[in-house]
C-alpha cells in the first residue's frame, strides 16, 4: 500500500506528470479522433493552398528533370542497347519518383517539428492523426507530379504505345 502512496506524491509533484483534466476522455484527449483528423486536414490543406509557389516550383522542377531524362534517353530502339538503356530509364523512373517524394515529406514534417512536438505534448491530436492529415493533404500533389513526370518522359524515351500502358507506368 505504502509504495502506490509514495508513486501517486511522487507524480502529483512532477511537473511533467499530466494530471487528470476536466473534459478530458479516457484517451487523455479532449477531442475524438475524427475530430482531431478533420482539425489536421482542414490546417494542412489551407497550408498547402497558402503557398502556391512552392507546388508551382515543385512542378517546374519536375519537369525539367523530366525533359533532362527523356533527353537522355531518346528514341530508344528494341534491341540489346535499347533494352538496357530502357531499364536504366525505368531505374530513374522509380528513384526520382520516390525521393522527390520522401524529400517533400522530410522537409515538410523536419519544418513542423517543434509546433508538432509543442501540440502533440499539449495532448491536442493523436500521431496518427497528424500524418494522415498531411498526407492527405498533400495527396493532389503526390498524384500530379508523377502525372507531370511521366507524361513527359514516357513518350521522349520511346516507352510501349497505347493508354493502358502509359496508365500502368503512371
Amino acid at each position: 500500500g505504502g509504495g502506490i502512496e509514495l508513486a501517486r506524491t511522487k507524480h502529483a509533484t512532477d511537473p511533467y506528470f499530466l494530471q487528470p483534466m476536466e473534459g478530458v476522455d479516457g484517451t487523455g484527449y479532449r477531442a475524438s479522433w475524427w475530430t482531431q483528423f478533420y482539425c489536421i486536414l482542414w490546417r494542412s490543406w489551407l497550408s498547402v493552398l497558402k503557398d502556391p509557389m512552392l507546388v508551382k516550383v515543385r512542378l517546374l522542377q519536375t519537369a525539367m528533370v523530366a525533359s533532362l531524362i527523356g533527353s537522355i534517353y531518346f528514341g530508344q530502339v528494341l534491341d540489346q542497347d535499347g533494352v538496357m538503356n530502357i531499364n536504366g530509364s525505368l531505374f530513374l523512373f522509380l528513384t526520382n519518383m520516390t525521393f522527390q517524394n520522401v524529400f517533400a515529406v522530410i522537409n515538410v514534417f523536419s519544418a513542423e517539428l517543434p509546433v508538432f512536438l509543442r501540440e502533440k505534448r499539449s495532448r491536442l491530436y493523436r500521431v496518427d492523426t497528424y500524418f494522415l492529415g498531411k498526407t492527405i493533404a498533400e495527396l493532389p500533389l503526390f498524384i500530379a507530379v508523377p502525372f507531370v513526370f511521366t507524361s513527359i518522359t514516357y513518350p521522349m524515351i520511346g516507352l510501349k504505345a497505347g493508354v493502358t500502358h502509359y496508365l500502368t507506368t503512371l
